[in-house]
């Protein structure tokens, strides 16, 4: 089975990203590219979290649906750690999803 997924996502509650970042927004991106299996993001996020909780179910082990509906996009819980560390004298950055 082969299918496109986007994992590196952020929330609107993230800084610097746009207030429209919220599930129906994301779902509506990830139709028009394509796009089967999207992380959320930010899930510890207090408000995102309850967010997630209000609108979206379960639908396979490990992937949720907008409840109450047959729509194809999926939702995978994800989050991102932001390592920052000096070698040589640089700033090196690896983000972790």
């Amino acid at each position: 089975m082969k299918f496109i997924a986007d994992f590196h996502i952020h929330s609107k509650y993230s800084r610097a990203t746009s207030p429209r970042m919220d599930l129906e927004h994301l779902d509506n991106a990830a139709k028009i590219k394509g796009i089967k299996v999207l992380g959320t993001g930010d899930f510890t996020h207090p408000e995102w979290f309850q967010n997630l909780k209000e609108k979206l179910e379960l639908a396979e082990p490990g992937l949720f649906k907008f409840k109450n509906t047959n729509e194809e996009t999926r939702f995978i819980l994800t989050s991102e750690i932001s390592c920052i560390y000096s070698k040589n004298n640089r700033v090196r950055k690896i983000h972790i999803v």
